[in-house]
């Protein structure tokens, strides 16, 4: 069990970047892999990527692979999601999550809340 809260989620123009934070709190957040799964409007949730407890290992959908970057500081109990050369597209509420389980997937145990990135031209 831990909980999760993300922040860093604006309106921002294509082809900018943006860095989304999640910060774990009540539970051992190094004893989690986290990943960051977004919803945009109308359309399904969607996996974007994920990284294991200690940050070794990255694995990121083909919609985001060299764009956005997933890391952690477990120093901070914080995740982060990099999020380079945005555009239209990437508009969704973003969601990071945390499971015991390193994995790609839209099921996790824990979840935050979401913050929402709007992108505009």
């Amino acid at each position: 069990q831990v909980r999760l809260a993300e922040s860093g989620g604006g309106l921002v123009q294509v082809g900018t970047s943006l860095r989304l934070s999640c910060v774990g709190s009540e539970g051992p957040f190094d004893d989690f892999a986290v990943a960051w799964v977004r919803q945009p409007p109308g359309k399904e949730r969607e996996f974007l990527a994920a990284i294991s407890k200690g940050g070794r290992h990255t694995t990121y959908a083909d919609s985001v692979k060299g764009r956005f970057t997933i890391s952690r500081d477990n120093t901070r109990n914080t995740a982060y999601l990099e999020m380079n050369s945005l555009k239209a597209d990437d508009t969704a509420i973003y969601y990071c999550a945390a499971d015991l389980h390193y994995g790609r997937g839209t099921t996790f145990d824990n979840w935050g809340q979401g913050t929402q990135v709007t992108v505009s031209s």
